[in-house]
C-alpha cells in the first residue's frame, strides 16, 4: 500500500533556494564520521539532490541510490548530479513505506527532512531498516518548529510559525519532527539508537538576507502560501504582512535565528 501525504512547501523556486543550499557538511554532520569508501546508501526523499551527490563523492567508487516521491521531483536531483559529473547515483521513484527494494541491500540508508512530512514515520523507519544490512546504519535528521528561535521579537513571525504547523498538521505531517525521532525509532524496532542534536543559526547580514529574503518570497508563492490562502487559514494581506516582517528581521543589525535539529543513527 503507498501512503503519501501533500508534501507542505511544494518545489517553488523559493524552497528549492533553501534545499540546495543543504550539503552533507551542514545537514549530514553526524553521519559523515561513519562513512567509508565503497559503501552503499540509499538517500530517501533525496530532493534537488545537493546533499546526495556530496554522499555519493564521499562514498565513491560505493553507490548510491536517490529516491523520490515522483519523478518530476527526482529530476531535480538527476540535473545536480549531471551538473557535477556525478556518475555514482542511481534513481527510482520510491514511496519510504513501501519500497520496491530487496531487503538487507544498502549499508548506509539516510533521510533529511523527510519523516516530517511522511503519514506513518514508524512504517517508514521499519522500511529503512528493512533494507539496511544487518549491522548497516539508518540515519536521519528532522528540524523541530516548536524550537525555533529568533531575535528581535517579531508577532508575524510567531504568526507564520502557527500557521506553518497547522498547515503542516492538515497535510498529515509532524513539524516538531526532531523531538520524536528517538521515540519513532524504538517504535520501529530499533535497539541501538543515538539520539542527537545540531543548529542552523543565521546571524550574520549575509545569512539573515538570504534567509529572510527566501522566506519572504516562500510566504507569498510557494505550495504553503497556496494552502493557507485556499484553507482560509491567512489572507493575502496576512502573508503580506509576514513577508514584510521577514524583511524587517533580516535587516536588523542584531537579528538571530536558530533553527534546531534532532538526529538519529540507528543499528540495523
Amino acid at each position: 500500500m503507498v501512503t503519501r501525504n501533500a508534501y507542505t512547501h511544494g518545489h517553488h523556486e523559493s524552497v528549492l533556494r533553501s534545499h540546495r543550499w543543504r550539503t552533507a557538511e551542514n545537514s549530514a554532520a553526524h553521519l559523515l564520521p561513519y562513512l567509508e569508501s565503497g559503501m552503499s546508501l540509499l538517500d530517501v526523499g533525496c530532493g534537488p539532490g545537493t546533499i546526495t551527490t556530496d554522499l555519493a563523492a564521499l562514498l565513491a567508487p560505493g553507490r548510491v541510490t536517490a529516491v523520490e516521491t515522483t519523478e518530476d521531483a527526482l529530476r531535480l536531483a538527476r540535473t545536480e548530479a549531471a551538473n557535477r559529473g556525478t556518475r555514482n547515483i542511481d534513481f527510482a521513484v520510491a514511496d519510504v513505506h513501501a519500497l520496491d527494494l530487496p531487503d538487507a541491500s544498502f549499508d548506509v540508508v539516510h533521510a533529511h527532512q523527510v519523516l516530517q512530512h511522511v503519514a506513518d514515520p514508524v512504517l517508514a523507519l521499519r522500511e529503512m531498516r528493512r533494507v539496511c544490512k544487518p549491522g548497516g546504519l539508518v540515519a536521519a535528521r528532522d528540524s523541530d518548529y516548536a524550537a525555533f528561535a529568533w531575535f528581535p521579537a517579531q508577532p508575524e513571525l510567531d504568526e507564520w510559525l502557527a500557521l506553518y504547523r497547522s498547515a503542516a498538521r492538515a497535510n498529515g505531517g509532524e513539524p516538531d519532527a526532531g523531538r520524536r525521532l528517538l521515540s519513532w525509532a524504538r517504535a520501529a524496532g530499533f535497539t541501538d539508537v543515538t539520539a542527537t542534536a545540531s543548529t542552523w543559526c543565521f546571524a550574520t547580514d549575509a545569512d539573515r538576507g538570504w534567509w529572510g529574503g527566501m522566506w519572504a518570497d516562500r510566504i507569498l508563492h510557494s505550495d504553503l502560501a497556496n494552502q493557507l490562502l485556499a484553507s482560509g487559514a491567512a489572507s493575502r494581506s496576512d502573508l503580506d504582512r509576514i513577508s514584510t516582517a521577514w524583511r524587517d528581521w533580516a535587516a536588523a543589525p542584531d537579528g538571530w535565528l536558530s533553527i534546531l535539529h534532532g538526529e538519529i543513527l540507528c543499528r540495523a
